[in-house]
């Protein structure tokens, strides 16, 4: 029996992998572009569980899914029995019976894990507080489909060395690009992930100054400052402020950068 393949963090592929997905969802981008019909999910149905809410990610998945012939389930924690205290393992399970493939969105990675654990359909990560990978891979495709190729450039985030900035760690290792975080001290990545960058051999620099950041940088990326749901919004806005990314700050980047 083949292994169930999940798509939970970049850092768990090698660059070819991630190079091949990236190659075929541009395929069928341009397919869809041309009016050329590539039903490829027909018959397939993907299950979505929202225990945080969104508009991009859901929207992105559930067009996505019909463009290619499949449809969606769309649940949240409250319309689930997750939200009622049902067990991880016991929602896998029941889901794998009836779906081809499960995305959850929600703050803890470890339901994510445990999902991967117990499912036997792929598990796709549509966000946890940990990383996002699904969202830089869009990134990556999208600079590419302007720039070219990102190999041997260099990326700028500016602010909260956060889920986002995880994958955008993970995503400088595997394609090979250089990657400089402008983040507050209180913000900045975790060791652990920064140590994994440096013994997978990445080129990652951390530092406070957006500005050395940005200066020469292909392309530059930021985050919203709060989230739905923090309770310390002024103070974070506060903090920061001077990882702002605006025209000031763009000046220093390459003039064609994205």
């Amino acid at each position: 029996m083949t292994a169930v393949k999940h798509f939970l963090d970049l850092d768990r592929f090698d660059t070819k992998t991630l190079r091949d997905i990236l190659d075929l969802a541009g395929s069928l981008k341009r397919a869809h572009a041309d009016g050329v019909s590539k039903p490829v999910f027909a018959g397939k149905t993907l299950v979505m569980i929202f225990e945080k809410p969104s508009t991009r990610t859901r929207v992105s998945f559930q067009v996505g899914m019909q463009h290619l012939g499949g449809q969606v389930v769309v649940m949240s924690d409250a319309e689930s029995q997750l939200g009622r205290g049902e067990s991880i393992a016991d929602t896998a399970r029941v889901l794998s019976r009836y779906a081809d493939a499960i995305m959850i969105r929600t703050d803890d990675p470890k339901k994510l894990e445990d999902l991967e654990a117990y499912a036997t359909v792929p598990v796709i990560n549509g966000l946890t507080n940990y990383s996002h990978p699904c969202q830089i891979m869009a990134d990556v495709m999208t600079y590419e489909e302007h720039r070219g190729p990102i190999k041997g450039r260099v990326v700028a985030w500016s602010g909260d060395g956060n889920n986002v900035a995880n994958s955008w760690i993970h995503a400088a290792v595997r394609f090979g690009f250089t990657l400089r975080l402008a983040c507050p001290d209180s913000l900045k990545p975790a060791p652990e992930i920064l140590q994994w960058a440096v013994s997978e051999g990445g080129d990652i620099t951390v530092t406070d100054d957006a500005a050395a950041a940005v200066d020469g940088a292909d392309l530059v990326n930021a985050d919203t400052w709060v989230s739905m749901g923090d309770a310390d919004a002024d103070a974070r806005m506060k903090l920061l402020e001077p990882f702002r990314v605006d025209q000031a700050l763009m000046a220093g980047a390459k003039a064609d950068a994205l």
